[in-house]
């Protein structure tokens, strides 16, 4: 087992009282809330992908850093904990005790904001807990020289990530989740960038509990359809699932990570109730001198966010999971893809490689509002992202009931300051949902891209939403969208040519 670097001090395990009496204490950037709870504002608003290398000597599709240099940083961060007040939190990803990782995150209490968000993702340590994984966290040591001055090393030989410079939360979370990603992959499974939620047995036609697992970049709406109801649905989780053979499904966080900006009680009255508690973690939320939040403030950034403890709503336990019987792809578009589109089993890796998206702030802004690629939606995958569709295919060889659909969760006909476009919203992905797991909505299949799409779905008054091609038509701009098309397959084309290690199937469906 890694051993720790020695510090000035370390608080192993404190409450969640002492982290916020810390935080109030020590961070000049900490605002009490209206709700009682706390936001900081962070200097760093969102995950530095830039800044992001992995300890690897041989090629690969990520940032690479030698082991030599990794561990000359490696001796400059000990050196700076060893004057450092430091805590430590100790928990499980995951809650089965055959699929649970011993996680820790070592951490400046200087920053004890990020310790108290990390403890509500967590599940507890029991007397058998044993960490596998590693994250050392240091905002306050800087990496020069290193792009926006600093640094996550990740090394999957040891299960170790530094984080330098940064004191944006996200870089915990996703440090303990990254190295996940290797670990499940490693057992014959994928690591999902995705929300789990499940639908009661008495709610179903057969009469069985279903499990929806949603897919999608952050940003486009994944939190909000997986804690969105419908038919009784309760979620279970939010960020990563781990999909193993024959649709076996492993959770992996007992708390929520959610975009807060536009946060709604009656668009999204489920994450909305989580953030307003007073347990709740705010970062980088507008909040004025007066404490008044306002949800709506990008003056700082759009990418606000919080964490709250899955125990403060109703959701369903992780414990007993059937196996997956829905995989819903999001994709927040503007042009020619529809509300939604049922997939063939052929085009299944084919979309889920494509991970098709219009960037948000949650990206960086080096993401937001570019139209994007992304394989399976997971920036977070440790390898060459021709991998993921190599075992996508080989599970889906063992799930041959599962049914997998794209949402897209942003406009058709054009951008939100095109008066020919209209809006995908919150309620019109709901309405398709429940129709999905009802059987209620009736389809046919698309002339440009083989898939199928909707004639009707009950809630949904308007056919140009599922039907795009109808709208372009209506609006005399039918050679617009067939442009479209054909600028879509040559784009794909050109992306998938990208990974010489693509397997030929996934390509022939294109």
């Amino acid at each position: 087992m890694f051993e720790l670097p020695p510090a000035k001090s370390v608080a192993g395990n404190p409450s969640q009282a002492e982290l916020r009496a810390w935080a109030e204490e020590l961070m000049p950037g900490i605002t009490v809330t209206e709700f009682d709870n706390l936001n900081y504002q962070a200097k760093v608003t969102a995950r530095l992908v830039g800044s992001t290398f992995f300890v690897v000597d041989e090629e690969i599709y990520q940032n690479r850093i030698s082991r030599t240099e990794a561990e000359e940083w490696a001796r400059r961060q000990d050196e700076y904990i060893a004057d450092q007040d430091m805590v430590l939190i100790e928990g499980y990803i995951g809650p089965d005790s055959d699929f649970r990782t011993g996680t820790r995150l070592y951490m400046e209490r200087a920053n004890s904001n990020i310790p108290g968000m990390q403890a509500q993702l967590f599940f507890d340590r029991d007397d058998e807990f044993e960490p596998e994984f590693t994250v050392i966290f240091t905002p306050g040591l800087k990496a020069e020289g290193k792009p926006d001055d600093c640094l996550i090393i990740v090394d999957l030989d040891n299960w170790i990530t530094r984080v330098f410079g940064s004191d944006y939360f996200g870089e915990s979370k996703m440090g303990s989740l990254r190295m996940w990603n290797k670990l499940v992959y490693d057992r014959g499974g994928l690591a999902l960038h995705s929300g789990l939620k499940t639908f009661p047995a008495d709610q179903t036609p057969d009469g069985t509990e279903k499990a929806a697992l949603i897919i999608g970049l952050s940003g486009t709406g994944k939190t909000t359809t997986t804690f969105r109801q419908q038919l009784g649905s309760l979620p279970v989780q939010d960020d990563f699932v781990a999909l193993m053979p024959g649709g076996e499904i492993h959770s992996s966080e007992n708390g929520c990570f959610a975009k807060t900006y536009g946060l709604d009680p009656d668009d999204e009255p489920t994450i909305h109730g989580g953030a307003t508690r007073p347990d709740a973690w705010l970062e980088n939320v507008g909040v004025d001198a007066d404490g008044k939040v306002d949800f709506l403030d990008d003056s700082y950034t759009a990418n606000g966010r919080c964490t709250f403890p899955l125990a403060n709503i109703r959701h369903r336990s992780p414990a007993d999971l059937p196996r997956a019987n829905y995989l819903f792809i999001l994709n927040r578009n503007e042009n020619i893809i529809p509300a939604v589109a049922k997939l063939s089993r052929h085009q299944v890796p084919l979309y889920f490689m494509l991970g098709e998206t219009k960037g948000t702030s949650a990206g960086g802004a080096a993401e937001a509002g570019k139209n994007l690629r992304k394989a399976g939606t997971n920036p977070f995958f440790f390898d060459n992202d021709a991998m993921q569709g190599s075992r996508l295919l080989e599970l889906l060889e063992t799930m041959p009931d599962l049914e997998v659909y794209l949402l897209n969760t942003g406009r058709v006909g054009g951008t939100d300051d095109d008066d020919r476009s209209k809006k995908i919203r919150i309620p019109d992905s709901s309405a398709i949902v429940a129709g999905i797991v009802e059987r209620t909505i009736e389809w046919e299949t698309d002339p440009d891209f083989g898939y199928e799409v909707a004639t009707s779905v009950p809630g949904i008054d308007d056919p140009e939403k599922l039907r795009p091609r109808e709208l372009y038509d209506a609006q005399g701009r039918l050679d617009e969208y067939k442009g479209t098309v054909e600028r879509l397959r040559a784009e794909r084309r050109e992306y998938l040519d990208t990974f010489p290690d693509m397997d030929d199937r996934i390509i022939a469906a294109l």
